[in-house]
């Protein structure tokens, strides 16, 4: 059964009533269908990722597709202790560099850079994009690539829409490297628990808000960067009591569903000890990483 009228208030009405919206259905069905039987533990998964996302921007680019992974990759988060480094120059010396979330470059250049290869966003951001005529969704430009994680299954809708408008490919995080990267930190957040608290395994969960605990879209980028990367840079990520949460909005804290002492505690493995890295393929290996603080 769908309910025209309780899909208004997403921002799709004009939709709706047009007659492509039930080739955007079957669309739709198709994708999500695609994307729930895929959504199992496979190891091997960081090997397929050039495959799966350097391959399909290349051939975009006009580039002969190769195996060849990129030379140098910056993933800049969003924490604020940016504002108080001057990574611009750094940052846009790299190969391909990475941003989150829509995250604003302009008046910030210095500190950030103004290089933008791929636009990394959660699911959400796309669903305010869909509202948008055309579903803006390119601060960088047309002509940036956006890979996106989904955090619920109806915003398959947004991506089946806005997909057919998208210059630049519009691509989703294969559900197998999803389930990989919810592991691993579901696993570094257990461990800190345990170690912090010596209480029983069970209660973390309830500290966790449980079903609602999720990895960042941060650590999803960083994860996408060690398979697609010969090298990887990590840059604004971590905090500061004298900090803002995001260098560029006025949010004070952080989200509840995401554990990021447990996520830095894997970036901090990347860097000193990646053999220690639980669930990932042993025959993956894994590229030097940098954190600039």
């Amino acid at each position: 059964h769908h309910d025209a009228k309780s899909k208004n208030s997403n921002g799709l009405p004009l939709l709706l009533r047009s007659p492509k919206f039930y080739r955007y259905w079957l669309d739709f069905r198709r994708n999500l269908q695609l994307w729930a039987r895929k959504k199992t533990f496979q190891p091997d998964i960081m090997m397929d990722l050039v495959s799966l996302v350097k391959t399909p921007i290349d051939r975009h680019n006009g580039l002969m597709s190769s195996a060849r992974k990129y030379k140098s990759c910056a993933v800049v988060g969003n924490s604020g202790i940016l504002l108080n480094r001057d990574y611009g120059e750094l940052i846009d010396g790299h190969e391909i560099v990475i941003r989150l979330n829509n995250a604003r470059t302009e008046k910030f250049e210095e500190q950030v850079g103004s290089k933008t290869s791929i636009s990394f966003v959660n699911s959400n951001i796309l669903h305010l994009c869909a509202r948008r005529e055309g579903c803006f969704c390119h601060p960088y430009g047309r002509n940036v690539p956006i890979i996106m994680y989904i955090c619920q299954p109806v915003h398959f809708m947004d991506y089946t829409v806005c997909n057919s408008s998208h210059k630049a490919p519009l691509l989703i995080t294969d559900p197998r490297f999803d389930v990989l990267c919810a592991r691993i930190v579901k696993y570094y957040s257990a461990k800190r628990f345990l170690e912090e608290t010596r209480k029983a395994l069970g209660e973390w969960a309830s500290t966790h808000d449980g079903s609602m605990f999720h990895y960042s879209s941060g650590m999803q980028a960083v994860m996408l960067a060690l398979g697609i990367c010969d090298k990887v840079s990590i840059f604004g990520f971590g905090k500061s009591t004298s900090a803002k949460h995001h260098y560029h909005t006025n949010q004070k804290s952080e989200l509840r569903l995401h554990d990021y002492e447990a996520e830095y505690a894997f970036y901090h493995d990347l860097v000193k000890n990646p053999q220690a890295i639980p669930f990932i393929s042993d025959r993956f290996r894994f590229p030097p990483v940098v954190i600039y603080l």
